[in-house]
């Protein structure tokens, strides 16, 4: 089987020499070495500061709990998202409130977040979908309007740029994953980034059961630690990731070439995002029955797709109904994506998404 994705991986013979100083040392976590090193080379890469932590969910947990809301809050979300993203809220015990996205760019609408702000309202968590940047400077107004914080999931947004400066440094705080699946990942992983000297130091406590630097309990803290195997492998993947996006990008204009003129649309990414990463290849079909017969037909010819993100999170967590979220989840297929994929699987999932559409197979 072809899979949607398939994780970057460093030489093996690389990694195994970069893993047997830990034999020697045997420091395998707790802010050892390659840990810090990795830390100092993401926040040049993206000029911001960087807390590593074990995984994105963990990430977001974190971010939430650096703000110490009251209890009963409210934070606005998009339900067209991954789970994780309104579980987080959830499991600090505040309460998701959605609101609808664009249909093109398939990230939360600045228009809609009004609509939901109550007295209870104490933050907007918008989510940069498929690493696609929001809205941010509307995003911004609206929270300075009503005094929100700007929690951004950037789970997708590894090497994202928005007017030259990293997606990261927008909002109060911004988290990532690097999970095997995303385009640079620690196997499992994930990250904490902001401008804000207080908000990081406070995240490096609470990775650490609410450690300070004298080792004194000042907050209650989780373990949210990343091992030393996880930051060696990030290490040795942040050299070859530039190439991996490189080759990612071809394969995507190759399937937009190969799709065009073909009754499916693509997301429309923002005119002001200065470098993308390619991290998925979603399609829009006109309908869930087309949609619905390209995963199964390509699952039958050795292709595995992912309806992603689906279902809209409001048909999991809420009663209220999202039109635009709930449309979109229901005729959107990714299609598989990663630098080593080759030409020919490309040419044939067009070929049999063509097949489906009524579209001539042999016009590639």
């Amino acid at each position: 089987m072809i899979n949607v994705t398939r994780s970057m991986m460093p030489d093996f013979e690389k990694y195994e020499e970069k893993i047997r100083r830990l034999w020697e040392t045997r420091w395998l976590t707790n802010n050892g070495d390659y840990l810090v090193e990795l830390e100092k080379k993401l926040s040049e890469r993206f000029d911001t500061q960087c807390v590593l932590v074990s995984n994105g969910t963990l990430a977001l947990l974190i971010a939430i709990e650096l703000f110490d809301f009251p209890k009963g809050a409210e934070i606005i979300v998009t339900p067209f998202t991954f789970a994780a993203t309104a579980q987080a809220i959830i499991w600090q015990g505040y309460k998701p409130v959605f609101a609808d996205i664009d249909p093109e760019t398939f990230n939360i609408s600045p228009g809609e977040i009004e609509k939901y702000i109550t007295d209870k309202t104490v933050a907007i968590m918008p989510v940069h979908v498929f690493g696609n940047p929001c809205e941010v400077e509307e995003i911004e107004k609206i929270a300075s309007e009503y005094g929100l914080k700007v929690i951004y999931d950037a789970a997708h947004c590894f090497d994202v740029f928005y007017e030259g400066k990293s997606i990261y440094k927008f909002g109060d705080v911004s988290i990532a994953s690097f999970h095997a699946t995303k385009v640079f990942h620690t196997i499992e992983g994930g990250a904490i980034f902001s401008d804000n000297a207080e908000l990081i130091e406070k995240a490096r406590r609470l990775r650490n059961f609410g450690f300070n630097q004298k080792v004194e309990i000042v907050d209650v803290g989780i373990n949210a630690k990343m091992n030393e195997f996880q930051a060696a492998m990030g290490l040795l993947n942040l050299e070859i990731v530039d190439g991996e996006i490189q080759k990612r990008k071809n394969a995507f204009e190759k399937y937009q070439e190969l799709l065009s003129g073909m009754p499916v649309a693509f997301q429309k990414l923002h005119p002001s995002m200065t470098k993308y990463n390619y991290i998925y290849m979603p399609v829009l079909f006109e309908n869930e029955q087309l949609r619905d017969t390209a995963f199964n037909e390509l699952k039958e010819s050795g292709y595995n797709t992912r309806k992603y993100f689906y279902p809209s999170l409001n048909n999991v967590f809420s009663n209220d109904r999202y039109p635009n979220s709930e449309n979109i989840a229901s005729r959107i297929l990714h299609l598989p994506l990663y630098g080593d994929l080759e030409y020919e699987h490309i040419e044939n999932v067009c070929t049999i998404i063509k097949r489906i559409l009524g579209g001539n197979e042999n016009d590639q």
